[in-house]
């Protein structure tokens, strides 16, 4: 009986450490396979794509050879079937661009907060008149960066087609006029083994 208890306690242990997770950090720029769904590399793929194409078209370069347009971006829709955060792709995006030194942002996101210091500022009766921002001083954008995310996704018995694209515009405001668009597409096949795993 003795025997049977060391055996059990033995065996629990050891199944108990299998049960152990491990965290490890890992290389943020890794191609990331964990499944077909949309992940880091593609966010990744998307954001250079799109602002090498940006920085490197003919009229861009005209357009920001001697000055540094304002932007303000639109948060990009999300045409797909899953859950996937467009604000980190939008984020990412103008993070690039605002780094190349060639554009300024308005962040759009932030309009009503603000609006409310300003409010506060300016007629709360708190804060000196001398250091308080005016209203209406504000520099308006002369450009709209935009875009969607679409996907086709497609299944036979063990096999997962999943096929993204991205496209981007940019709008100048005065005129309307497109004045750059791109697109990258990505595809991803998911197989699954006999057993499913």
């Amino acid at each position: 009986m003795k025997n049977f208890k060391s055996i059990f306690i033995i065996a629990a242990l050891i199944a108990l450490a299998g049960c152990q997770s491990k965290v490890q950090y890992g290389d943020a720029t890794e191609v990331e396979t964990v499944n077909a769904n949309f992940g880091s590399t593609d966010l990744q793929a998307i954001t250079t794509k799109m602002v090498n194409s940006m920085l490197t078209f003919p009229p861009i370069i005209a357009i920001t050879a001697n000055e540094r347009p304002i932007i303000f971006v639109d948060r990009i829709k999300n045409k797909t079937s899953e859950h996937i955060d467009t604000e980190s792709v939008t984020d990412s995006i103008s993070n690039q661009l605002l780094r190349s030194g060639k554009f300024r942002f308005i962040d759009m996101t932030k309009v009503d907060a603000v609006r409310k210091q300003l409010d506060y500022q300016n007629n709360s009766g708190m804060v000196d008149p001398s250091t308080a921002i005016n209203f209406g001083r504000q520099i308006g954008a002369q450009y709209m960066l935009y875009g969607n995310l679409s996907s086709i996704v497609k299944q036979a018995g063990s096999t997962k087609d999943v096929y993204y694209k991205m496209t981007m515009r940019l709008m100048d405001l005065q005129t309307g006029l497109i004045e750059w668009s791109d697109e990258k597409e990505i595809r991803k096949v998911k197989s699954s083994s006999f057993l499913g795993l």
